[in-house]
């Protein structure tokens, strides 16, 4: 069976798109997300630099938009299960049926604009801890005031707060953790520094039409595949100010059968944490359109069930 994942923000580098905009088709359909959104998705994802695309309300989209074009240069997908990291979950919804890509990307737009402006209110980011174990390293995060804000399996939590809090836990780590290391992302997602956001993307989710999912999708809320499209789109709203449990995906996808895993562009992190999460599964991140031959063999190995 297979599982077709989306990464979230920080997995973006300069310069990513540019091969992608080579394949037959892929230019033409960037451009028209981009007069959708009103934003530059050709110039972000080819000639921007680190900093610029480390902005929130564009990263955001410009994610959403790489994972949906990797996915459509793949042809044919029959996934037995869909889920994304974060705003990865917004590729996912579409993947799912659930939005179609224009409306993903309309929506994922107004998080990003919306993220970013909560992010101006007080200085934040986040925090990749490497190594030690939840239930020592979640009690540490919460007596310096930060927050477990992705809880990724394999020995990943990330943390989220103010940089003070951050920096405050370079200098005293959780017992077995071995390195903090900051995330390229502009604010302390998934916690409550994003609330003000929310009541945006909850307006903006009254003027869409979600379909029911078409394919198992599988939230970070819980790790529950969801089956109706509106209760989809309250979580996207929702999980904008609460934890991300990738883990508890994961454990998903492992009892609905999981025997491979495609990560869409710019794939890397969620196969690596799949290769010691999820042992047996097969894996290929979609990097460049290079790994496509792969991904497609892989596809034709595992029929959706």
């Amino acid at each position: 069976m297979l599982v077709l994942v989306a990464p979230g923000q920080g997995a973006q580098t300069p310069g990513f798109l540019t091969p992608w905009l080579e394949l037959p088709g892929a230019a033409d359909r960037i451009a028209a997300w981009s007069d959708a959104i009103g934003l530059d998705l050709a110039h972000y994802g080819t000639k921007a630099d680190a900093d610029e695309i480390r902005d929130t309300a564009v990263a955001q989209p410009l994610l959403v938009a790489a994972g949906l074009l990797s996915a459509a240069a793949l042809g044919e997908v029959s996934p037995g299960v869909v889920a994304g990291h974060s705003v990865g979950e917004f590729t996912a919804a579409a993947f799912a049926g659930v939005l179609d890509d224009t409306a993903a990307l309309r929506l994922v737009r107004t998080r990003g604009l919306a993220m970013a402006e909560a992010a101006a209110i007080t200085p934040t980011g986040m925090s990749a801890l490497l190594g030690g174990e939840p239930e020592v390293t979640v009690p540490h995060l919460e007596k310096l005031g930060l927050t477990p804000a992705n809880v990724n399996g394999a020995g990943q939590i990330v943390a989220a707060g103010t940089l003070e809090q951050l920096a405050a836990l370079e200098a005293d780590k959780p017992e077995g953790v071995r390195r903090v290391v900051a995330l390229k992302v502009a604010g302390a997602f998934h916690t409550h520094h994003m609330a003000p956001a929310v009541a945006k993307l909850e307006e903006a989710a009254k003027a869409l039409s979600p379909a029911a999912p078409t394919t198992r999708y599988v939230s970070n809320k819980d790790g529950q595949v969801v089956t109706d499209g509106a209760e989809v789109v309250a979580r996207l709203v929702g999980q904008v100010a609460n934890p991300v449990r990738w883990d508890l995906c994961m454990e998903t996808f492992q009892e609905l059968g999981a025997t491979a895993m495609i990560e869409v562009c710019p794939g890397g992190t969620l196969t690596g944490i799949a290769k010691r999460a999820l042992k047996g599964v097969a894996t290929v991140a979609l990097k460049t359109p290079d790994d496509l031959d792969a991904a497609r063999t892989l596809i034709a190995e595992h029929a959706a069930v």
